[in-house]
């Protein structure tokens, strides 16, 4: 494992600073290793399988600066399919061994900004506090890690590669065994019910409230 302050270079370099939450992500990542007797971050992540670099897998509670974090310090990335994001708005990742099943979810200890005053007198406001607290609080007073087991399968999440479907509703393509099966169609998950987004009518124009919240929501997003 490299040392915590490396890690924090290459995760602050994706955001020019760097913040308490990307501390706790690589830290997270640093126990995941420790505890699954994993050397992170991973170098090799072309394949899934018993030789394969793909070997860790991360489920980020949240998106965010966290993330690169988690990233950091394990190697496990969205775009490299060994990171999903599940979204409960949690700082909170569990981490999946693939070869031996072995999962562990790991969360901040429920009082750690309360802890990093005692290990950063120095600290000037209480984001100074975490920033510096999160990096010095040993791994037992600032994390807990349990055991867990995930409802879907690791092999189901990985899927296999190449492997394609056609939405019969819609027409789109479905990637990574994601379609859904209904009375013997295949559906793509929207056509399914579980759409995220609503098509507008045809011919019609979102009400300006909602533009104007569309437009505020895309500037904070280019501003971050």
């Amino acid at each position: 494992m490299k040392p915590l302050a490396e890690l924090l270079e290459a995760s602050a370099a994706l955001h020019r600073h760097l913040c308490p939450r990307q501390v706790l992500g690589a830290r997270m990542g640093m126990l995941a290793g420790e505890l699954l007797g994993l050397d992170l971050p991973q170098t090799d992540t072309r394949t899934f399988g018993p030789s394969a670099g793909k070997r860790l897998y991360a489920i980020v509670e949240t998106d965010g600066c966290f993330t690169d974090g988690v990233s950091a310090a394990t190697n496990c990335w969205v775009g490299r399919r060994t990171m999903r994001v599940e979204d409960y708005g949690k700082v909170a990742t569990t981490f999946v061994d693939t070869q031996t099943g072995q999962a562990i979810r790991i969360v901040p200890q429920s009082d750690v900004r309360l802890r990093a005053r005692d290990y950063a007198p120095e600290a000037r406001n209480k984001w100074e506090t975490m920033l510096l607290g999160y990096q010095r609080i040993p791994a037992g007073e600032l994390l807990s890690a349990l055991p867990v087991q995930l409802k879907t399968p690791m092999e189901k999440i990985a899927s296999r590669a190449g492997v394609k479907a056609l939405c019969e509703i819609c027409g789109e393509e479905i990637m990574n065994e994601r379609e859904v099966i209904r009375d013997g169609a295949i559906l793509c998950r929207a056509c399914a019910g579980h759409a995220y987004y609503v098509l507008m009518a045809e011919g019609t124009l979102p009400n300006s409230d909602l533009l104007q919240a569309n437009q505020d929501m895309m500037a904070l997003l280019v501003a971050a």
